[in-house]
């Protein structure tokens, strides 16, 4: 009975990941995201978020946000340098082109994923819904890799 109830418990907290999953192999919306991995660092510190967007139709569309039970708190950032300073700042979007691609990668725009929950450790997938212009949101496994990247 106890093995049948902690399975049972095992199924219903799952369901909505495997949900969430199952939404982004459809990869019918108007962004296909590819290469979505994080850089989980130790000690709690934030992990970032990196991929590309593809803009699958004739008009601009915007990320506008994230969403991740991995993370306290997920934001759009971007790095920028210039007069011998480096620093991040919060984005409100990041335009994809219509028909074009929009890279998330170190040094320039990326997520950035504060108070990183326990799953986010190498070797994981983790998932995400990134929050588009046009109201809709797209679904994708994180792979997770170590502070070297790998």
């Amino acid at each position: 009975m106890r093995t049948l109830l902690a399975s049972a418990v095992m199924l219903l907290a799952a369901a909505p990941v495997v949900s969430l999953l199952a939404a982004s192999a459809a990869g019918a919306g108007p962004v296909d995201v590819t290469d979505a991995w994080f850089r989980a660092l130790p000690g709690g510190l934030p992990a970032g978020g990196y991929f590309t967007a593809t803009n699958t139709t004739r008009s601009d569309i915007a990320i506008t946000g994230a969403q991740a039970a991995a993370c306290g708190m997920i934001m759009l950032h971007q790095s920028k340098s210039g007069g011998g300073m480096a620093g991040m700042q919060m984005v409100d979007k990041v335009t994809v082109p219509a028909g074009g691609s929009i890279k998330f990668a170190p040094g320039g725009y990326h997520l950035m994923c504060t108070d990183p929950r326990p799953e986010m450790k190498p070797g994981a997938k983790v998932p995400v819904v990134l929050t588009l212009s046009n109201g809709t949101g797209v679904a994708v496994a994180f792979a997770v890799r170590d502070a070297k990247g790998k």
